[in-house]
């Protein structure tokens, strides 16, 4: 197992702060936000990023996995932002001058708010401005670089869509909790604020998007803006080999350990091929795949089964089920064939020994992965410190690094130290 990459992740609208050009920083401050906070300063990692890597070498951890914000690197359409580039040229330096290899992600759900003015993610456009744009990157930066993952979680938009029809069926069945959603995507959302918030927001949307329904990365996907999603990793690999041939080139997708119950077996594979299967023709020339898993999805006869009450559930309402992960690595080696790279796998808790117990659970499903001879690439825990979770703001704590956010001090947990650990067992 030498050479396996052993560290963590993070994106650069959750830590960085100051996104100010992005379509997330426009929602954010709307009046009728679905936002329970404004990222504002996050947690400063734009300017303290040199003391947060720092602290991962110290740890022992020999990998981070981070993204280069789009925003930030084309502010306006077609203008490339030099020191932009420049800044994130020294975060690798960084990496490198401490141990730390880095992986780069070009696009973790936020984009340019002009992108969003455009079309956003459901007009055909969007496959030429990523590419464009991961072309940029792998002249400036590619020969600095060894993996890049082009797009984060590619599937989420259609997991939104998904859920906003249980939602909505839910609603017009007059069922018991329409609350019960809210754990079911891999990422913090507040369905029940958004459809709230539908009539009002629409207005303001044609005001700061010039749009009604502005295609964010994580609107609910259409199947054609799903295959647009497609077709924009694929021309990015393209560009991104073109200029920089050497580097391994993945995608991410957001993957539950979907199991059955007696009845459940056809929506099962359904809700597989949505989440996997149906984008294999466009990832199986990529060199790795990057699996993302927090938890499972339990389905029955008549679709998803919820988790109840009496189970052990995370801050984001997420069942806790370490064994997922290893679940996952296994079914998707055996239909992809790819080397797998696990970049985002973790808990949302205020109690950071259950994190550390996640952590020894997830990564025995890890090891006896690669006793079965199946290549595991590294396992990259979410996340390295506690950020913005997105519309559920800083509330849900995922980090291994605690921040108090009116100093901006950096408070490192056992859980830091355990990875670090098991960067030296795998190793």
């Amino acid at each position: 197992m030498s050479n396996f990459l052993l560290g963590t992740s993070t994106s650069a609208h959750q830590v960085e702060g100051n996104n100010i050009h992005s379509d997330y920083w426009a929602m954010e401050n709307m009046k009728y936000t679905d936002f329970t906070d404004k990222s504002g300063a996050a947690v400063d990692h734009y300017n303290k990023y040199r003391e947060d890597i720092a602290l991962m070498k110290n740890a022992g951890l020999n990998a981070y996995r981070f993204s280069i914000e789009w925003a930030r690197i084309e502010p306006e359409e077609g203008v490339f932002d030099d020191c932009e580039i420049d800044h994130y040229r020294n975060v690798i330096k960084c990496c490198r001058e401490n141990g730390i290899e880095p992986v780069v992600t070009l696009h973790h759900f936020t984009s340019p708010k002009w992108l969003i003015e455009k079309g956003g993610w459901e007009s055909p456009d969007v496959v030429n401005y990523f590419a464009r744009y991961a072309k940029k990157i792998a002249e400036e930066l590619g020969g600095e670089l060894n993996y890049i993952c082009t797009i984060n979680e590619a599937n989420m938009g259609i997991q939104v869509s998904a859920i906003a029809e249980r939602y909505k069926a839910q609603m017009m069945a007059r069922a018991k909790a329409a609350s019960s959603v809210e754990g079911q995507a891999q990422v913090g959302m507040n369905f029940n604020t958004m459809m709230e918030n539908m009539k009002n927001k629409a207005a303001e949307n044609v005001t700061v998007f010039g749009t009604p329904t502005p295609q964010v990365f994580v609107s609910a996907r259409t199947r054609e803006g799903d295959l647009l999603v497609a077709k924009a990793h694929c021309a990015a690999r393209e560009a991104i080999k073109n200029a920089a041939p050497h580097v391994k080139v993945g995608i991410t997708l957001s993957l539950h350990d979907i199991q059955t119950v007696d009845g459940g077996e056809v929506n099962a594979e359904k809700e597989w091929n949505d989440e996997f299967s149906h984008y294999v023709p466009y990832i199986k020339d990529d060199d790795f795949i990057g699996v993302q898993n927090y938890t499972r999805s339990v389905i029955g006869e008549k679709g998803l089964i919820p988790a109840t009450e009496d189970m052990r559930r995370t801050q984001m309402d997420y069942e806790f089920y370490p064994e997922a992960l290893g679940h996952v690595i296994k079914r998707v080696y055996g239909e992809l064939g790819l080397d797998v790279l696990v970049t985002e796998n973790g808990i949302a808790t205020s109690d950071d020994s259950e994190r550390c117990e996640f952590i020894d659970r997830a990564l025995a499903g890890v090891k006896e992965c690669i006793d079965d001879e199946i290549p595991v690439l590294g396992y990259l825990h979410w996340s390295f410190c506690d950020n913005f979770e997105w519309q559920k703001g800083f509330s849900m704590t995922f980090g291994v690094v605690g921040v108090d956010r009116n100093t901006m001090e950096r408070k490192p947990k056992a859980s830091l130290a355990r990875l670090g650990e098991y960067a030296k067992k795998f190793n």
